[in-house]
């Protein structure tokens, strides 16, 4: 029997309804569900997945940034290389595959250790990565690569693939060793620029993700590497090929002298500064080293051996082939030497500056008032000072008689300098002390600064002796960057600028990131008494201890140094001569400071002004300074075989313009010497220069202000960083 159709009546409606609701509110519900734990727990699903399944990393690395000279030639680079990473899986995936890859790899790698690596890939089944060859070029590779693509003849070459780095270079080897520095592994800088910039020269490394997918499918990610800066030194490639060319050349004259097996000096370095921004052109010392290969004990040869605490033992024989292997007795004395190689000698040495100082002696009595630049003083040889008597240079004939200012400059003249200290006390002299930094960091942009706060006088240790002495640069100790940064000032109109090697900083594609402008940190004398000082030092070429820092064809101003060394028993000597030229417009200033030259008789400034004289020959006229001095025969013979351009002021346009040649670069980065390059002009510094990198100065007195309010600030008076 049928039943009748029941009606769809409007209870039934209500029920269905209710369930719909309920359906979509399970739906509504589960769909917040799923929202929250992808949010929440989505990284974590996502790894839980993807370590599943068959996945690979791979860096890409960053370029580390180019380091170049004033020109634009690359000091440092970075080139790309590769290693051969054997996958050993891979390779025994097919029978066929071990002997096929490892021929290929014999035929295209002369040297390759093809039994040590068969036997590590049938050691190690599971591997997938091992470096088998390191830091190969294209070249070396290219012809792997070609066999590699050629499956049609060569199917089953397998488990080889070629892992991309970069290789850091020096194209010049040792040149301005110590002001570049180097990389060790992971990009890190060890000394000089490479140091100091290292944050800056670094970038940032690429990834490429991927994994293979259970459908056998390749996903794949890819963030690019940033690329670091690039640095534009201040160095002028030619003029440190030249600097270095001579301290060789002297290094090659004196070694194996009164030391048997010894360098030349214990040390030699030259700085070249330009004296109106602070821009160092060059600097350089010897014993040096190859950048390339800075762990080569080779460069050791000729230096005195370094104890334990870092020190010189004086009394030690120098590191000769002979007993190189007695000495280097193992690794930790090895790196005691060689970490004393690696320091740049124009900043990190301290030693006593010796007469180069009695300018800025001569400066603080004529800026303070105590002394009017009028005074005569009588030597007799010696001066009785507290217990001591205190000898002058000539006391063995009795002294340099009476001497006026000027005079006292020229002869050096130890007594008249202390007399002078007399006249200008201890508070005024300490004063000026601290005008000039000594004592203090320049803050020059290259790691390894020494600090001296606690290798110079102040006003609870100086007493009459120490005041004596320190008037003619013995007593306390200076670096040479704190010495040509400060006579710059002196020579100038007064203004001394912040040393600095660095001028500006570019990214990848050429563009400026940064450019770093002369930095004016204070005014330490008045243009007057700069004027005074030059008129001195002029007088010292001219008529006293420097005539033999002259360069053909040209005047210069400057002032020798002699310094014994503690203990002062010993008889050796620092020497030195720092100058400037022309004579009537410094626009450079240089220092070259030899210490213990390898001789039996030290105490002669002659070591140092001879190889300003050889340098500034070559480096005048290559910045296009003209020549204002007769010269003789011998010159003119002496400027022809340097093959050097005879330019004076007074030439004729068409004269100048036939003789001058145009720099240019050697092939492969090699640096030549040519003309050319101007030098800026001894002008004062614009206000815009005197209060760059937000630093607000009073131009008379050379205090610190407040940026602000204009107040004097007071300030710690250590003012660089470790």
């Amino acid at each position: 029997m049928n039943r009748p159709n029941r009606p769809f009546n409007k209870k039934m409606q209500e029920k269905l309804v209710v369930l719909f609701l309920l359906v979509l509110l399970a739906f509504v519900g589960l769909s917040i569900k799923l929202i929250s734990i992808t949010r929440d727990n989505g990284e974590r699903y996502k790894k839980q997945v993807l370590s599943q399944q068959q996945y690979e990393s791979t860096i890409i690395p960053y370029k580390r940034g180019d380091i170049l000279d004033s020109k634009g030639n690359k000091l440092a680079t970075s080139e790309k290389v590769y290693n051969l990473i054997i996958d050993s899986k891979l390779m025994l995936r097919k029978e066929e595959s071990l002997d096929a890859t490892m021929s290929a790899l014999s035929s295209c790698f002369p040297g390759f250790p093809e039994s040590e690596i068969r036997s590590y890939v049938n050691n190690n089944p599971a591997s997938q990565y091992y470096v088998a060859l390191k830091q190969l070029t294209y070249d070396d590779i290219a012809g792997f690569i070609d066999l590699q693509n050629d499956t049609a003849n060569n199917p089953d070459i397998a488990g080889v693939w070629f892992e991309e780095e970069y290789k850091r270079v020096y194209p010049n080897n040792t040149l301005a060793c110590d002001v570049i520095g180097f990389t060790g592994k992971d990009n890190v800088g060890s000394y000089g620029l490479e140091q100091f910039y290292n944050d800056t020269l670094n970038g940032t490394n690429g990834r490429e993700y991927g994994y293979l997918s259970e459908g056998e499918t390749l996903e794949r990610t890819v963030v690019s590497p940033v690329d670091g800066y690039n640095i534009v030194t201040t160095i002028d490639g030619n003029i440190q090929q030249i600097i270095e060319k001579y301290l060789y050349e002297f290094n090659e004259q004196y070694k194996n002298g009164a030391r048997p097996g010894g360098n030349g000096a214990n040390n030699v370095g030259c700085i070249i500064m330009d004296v109106n921004s602070g821009e160092i052109l060059g600097m350089g010392s010897y014993p040096n080293y190859n950048l390339n290969d800075p762990r080569n004990t080779d460069a050791l040869l000729g230096s005195r051996y370094v104890n334990d605490k870092g020190l010189i033992e004086y009394e030690a024989n120098c590191i000769t082939e002979e007993n190189k292997a007695e000495l280097l007795t193992d690794d930790a004395v090895t790196y005691q030497q060689l970490n004393y190689l690696w320091k740049n000698f124009c900043i990190s040495n301290t030693y006593e500056p010796g007469s180069v100082a009695k300018p800025f002696t001569v400066a603080a009595g004529l800026e303070s008032g105590k002394m009017s630049g009028n005074e005569y003083y009588t030597c007799n040889g010696q001066l009785h000072v507290a217990d001591h008597d205190i000898k002058c240079h000539n006391y063995k004939i009795g002294g340099d008689g009476t001497l006026s200012v000027q005079e006292a400059i020229e002869q050096s003249c130890n007594v008249a300098l202390m007399l002078m200290g007399r006249q200008i006390g201890k508070t005024t002299f300490l004063e000026y002390q601290e005008k000039f930094n000594f004592g203090y960091k320049t803050n020059i942009d290259l790691s390894g600064e020494s600090r001296t706060a606690t290798l110079v006088f102040n006003s609870n240790n100086m007493g009459e002796t120490e005041l004596a002495t320190s008037t003619f640069g013995q007593g306390y100790n200076v670096t040479m960057i704190q010495m040509i940064a400060a006579f710059s000032s002196l020579v100038n109109g007064g203004y001394y600028y912040e040393p600095h090697v660095v001028k500006r900083i570019t990214a990848a594609d050429g563009s400026t990131v940064r450019n770093i402008s002369p930095r004016v940190l204070k005014q330490t004398v008045s243009a007057a008494t700069s004027a005074k000082i030059i008129q001195y030092c002029n007088g010292v070429v001219v008529n006293g201890t420097g005539k033999t820092a002259r360069p053909a064809g040209y005047a210069i101003g400057g002032k020798t140094g002699t310094a014994e060394t503690v203990p002062r028993d010993k008889k050796n000597y620092v020497v030195s001569f720092m100058g400037y030229a022309p004579a009537d417009n410094p626009q450079i200033a240089i220092y070259v400071v030899v210490d213990r030259p390898n001789v039996v008789f030290q105490d002669d400034a002659k070591y140092a002004t001879r190889i300003v004289r050889s340098i500034l020959t070559e480096v005048l006229p290559y910045l296009n300074i003209y020549m204002t001095e007769e010269l003789s025969d011998k010159e003119r013979e002496e400027l022809d075989n340097l093959d050097i351009t005879i330019k004076s002021s007074n030439m004729s346009e068409e004269e100048e313009e036939g003789e001058g040649e145009e720099t240019e670069n050697g092939e492969d980065g090699e640096v030549i010497n040519a003309n050319g390059g101007d030098i800026t002009s001894s002008t004062a510094p614009t206000a815009e220069e005197m209060q760059s990198d937000d630093v607000l100065t009073a131009p008379l007195t050379g205090t610190l202000l407040n940026t602000e309010t204009g107040a004097p600030l007071v300030e710690d008076t250590d003012n660089g960083p470790e």
